[in-house]
């Protein structure tokens, strides 16, 4: 990836695998390739990539007949213009390898003080969590349509042919499209084809509808908590004397890496209420979840804590990744 325009060739970067459909001029007519954090090969598909293939060559014939207009091409921007990426790359005789690229945007952004986590971090939302299942093999026609998709009048059967007013053939074009969604957003737009007519079709996203797992990225500028929980009702809040706006969970899950490094000495059944004194966030609704929004890895922080009734400070070291480098 050394030489290669990764402005033009922008994709979220922990990709299995990607291919961009484009001409001799390098003009890009659709993405195939995605995933979720259940499965790396979930929606590869030799049956979509068939039909991937002869939906671009039908663009391609629309291009050189004059009928199809590509984008403005982005703005250049080269490995070599990333100094976090030179640094542990080129400048010590190792390739230039794509998960690397998405990893070491990411330090650098951090360093100049320019991370948005919820865009840059949180990357590719999961359309599952707007209630949309796809047929694969189909493409991006709809096998099951609950919860807000639903609500909003999305049924099985229906193809997804825009997002946001930008065409969509696949998969890899649909993610890439929700992806560019600002996190602030209350609504999604979509137009399907249904039959014969194509209709618009407006989704309200649902709270933190950005959220993935990021277990699988192994990013270097997520803050490691190595525990999970879950949110207490307003009704537990009130019992515990908690703020009922506040992100307070009961611990579910602790990870042994939390014990082999030493990070800190939660048990099951503990209840976080605060993270250096702040218990409460607009954003998130769990400690771990404030702790990858508003700290940084490596961070030592102070939690508040009840165990069996008794409110205590507990010390945390977060962990900052190192991927293979």
């Amino acid at each position: 990836m050394d030489d290669v325009d990764i402005g033009l060739f922008d994709y979220d970067r922990y990709n299995t695998l990607y291919f961009f459909l484009l001409n001799a001029e390098e003009h890009i007519y659709m993405r195939y390739g995605g995933r979720d954090s259940s499965s790396p090969n979930k929606y590869l598909n030799l049956d979509s990539l068939e039909l991937a293939l002869e939906q671009g060559l039908a663009i391609h014939r629309r291009y050189l007949s004059g009928d199809w207009l590509p984008s403005q091409r982005p703005k250049q921007l080269l490995p070599e213009e990333i100094p976090a990426l030179v640094e542990q790359t080129t400048a010590r005789g190792r390739c230039v390898e794509c998960h690397l690229i998405g990893d070491l945007q990411n330090v650098q952004r951090e360093r100049d003080g320019v991370l948005d986590k919820l865009s840059q971090m949180f990357r590719s939302p999961d359309i599952k969590r707007l209630g949309i299942e796809l047929d694969i093999p189909k493409g991006l026609v709809v096998q099951v349509s609950r919860g807000a998709a639903s609500v909003a009048g999305l049924l099985s059967g229906d193809r997804i042919v825009e997002f946001e007013g930008v065409p969509v053939w696949t998969f890899g074009d649909l993610q890439y499209a929700y992806d560019k969604v600002d996190r602030r957003a209350n609504q999604v737009q979509l137009t399907i084809q249904r039959a014969m007519q194509h209709i618009d079709i407006s989704i309200t996203l649902p709270v933190r509808w950005w959220w993935t797992d990021l277990t699988y990225r192994q990013l270097t500028v997520d803050p490691r908590s190595y525990f999970k929980s879950s949110p207490l009702t307003p009704e537990r809040k009130k019992t515990l004397g908690l703020d009922s706006l506040g992100f307070a969970g009961e611990v579910t899950n602790i990870d042994s890496v939390a014990q082999l490094l030493s990070l800190h000495t939660l048990s099951i059944g503990d209840i976080v209420f605060a993270v250096n004194g702040i218990g409460r966030d607009k954003v998130a609704n769990t400690p771990e979840l404030f702790i990858q929004l508003h700290t940084r890895a490596g961070d030592t922080l102070t939690l508040g804590v009840i165990r069996k009734g008794v409110r205590m400070l507990m010390t945390l070291k977060t962990a900052r990744m190192s991927y293979r480098k």
